[in-house]
């Protein structure tokens, strides 16, 4: 995902546009009604586009994983995942999309959210790392990120990113027809905050598709700001979480993209593209069955 920002957030940067961008009216609406925001349901043809597209950001991000090590440098695993991913068939998402210059966000330690790769980044021991990649093939998008330890890391680090994953399955376990976005929401911030960490809340999960930013926005703390959805059979969501160690607010680099949190704490984020079926969901983007 490039982040889907919450409504409160400064709309000038550019991945700060999207929420705006998908939610707001069109500019020329038809006068007789007004025009209604959509939530996809997906066709069984669909899914299974959707579920090659979130194989192949699954096995990316495996590979990446094995793979890492202190040395190397962030854009080398965006060179590396660029090419897997074509070597599959698929075209990064994220290259190229609203003006993002890599396959890859790569996010160390502090840097909560869309780190650009860099040559220049050399990847250290005890290093925090989130890989975000986003994959489309045959016209829709897969969508995944996981936390990587570098080398030798800190015994509070390590219990941050354990937490972190475990927050992105309390989400996912709320993932069930009937169930509302605020069930998923309650689950992941109960789960952080009674670890003593906070969630981000700048940015929330989406719809996925045809298009990497669709309805409704998923939101990962309680909130009465944005629309609190009934789940459906044949919705595709991403669920994301993005944790904080310290304080859940976040700052702008001067590059325009890469968000690092104000105390400078580490940051951590699991994600996967979620499909809510008839009797529960299933994770489209799961690692664990490539």
């Amino acid at each position: 995902m490039l982040g889907y920002a919450n409504v409160a957030t400064d709309s000038k940067t550019p991945f700060m546009n999207i929420l705006s961008d998908i939610l707001s009216q069109p500019l020329q609406p038809t006068p007789a009604k007004k025009q209604r925001r959509v939530i996809e349901i997906r066709s069984q043809r669909e899914i299974g586009i959707m579920r090659q597209a979130s194989k192949i950001v699954a096995t990316v991000l495996s590979e990446i994983s094995a793979i890492v090590q202190p040395g190397m440098t962030t854009a080398d695993l965006d060179s590396y995942a660029e090419k897997r991913i074509r070597e599959m068939g698929a075209v990064p998402s994220l290259k190229g999309y609203r003006g993002f210059p890599a396959t890859l966000c790569t996010s160390l330690n502090n840097e909560a959210v869309h780190g650009i790769p860099s040559p220049k980044r050399v990847i250290q021991s005890g290093d925090v790392l989130k890989v975000d990649t986003c994959a489309y093939y045959q016209g829709f998008h897969g969508d995944s990120c996981i936390t990587l330890a570098v080398g030798d890391i800190s015994a509070e680090a390590a219990n941050f990113i354990r937490v972190a994953e475990e927050a992105l399955y309390k989400g996912i376990e709320q993932v069930k027809p009937g169930n509302y976005l605020l069930d998923i929401a309650a689950a992941v911030q109960d789960h952080v905050t009674n670890h003593g960490y906070s969630i981000v809340q700048d940015f929330t999960g989406h719809g996925v598709g045809r298009n990497i930013h669709e309805e409704p926005a998923v939101f990962f703390f309680r909130t009465r700001e944005l629309p609190n959805v009934k789940l459906r059979s044949g919705m595709t969501l991403t669920i994301e979480p993005i944790l904080s160690a310290g304080s859940k607010q976040t700052h702008l680099l001067p590059d325009g993209w890469t968000v690092v949190t104000a105390d400078h704490s580490l940051a951590a984020q699991f994600e996967h593209t979620v499909l809510v079926t008839e009797d529960g969901c299933e994770i489209l983007s799961d690692r664990t069955k490539l």
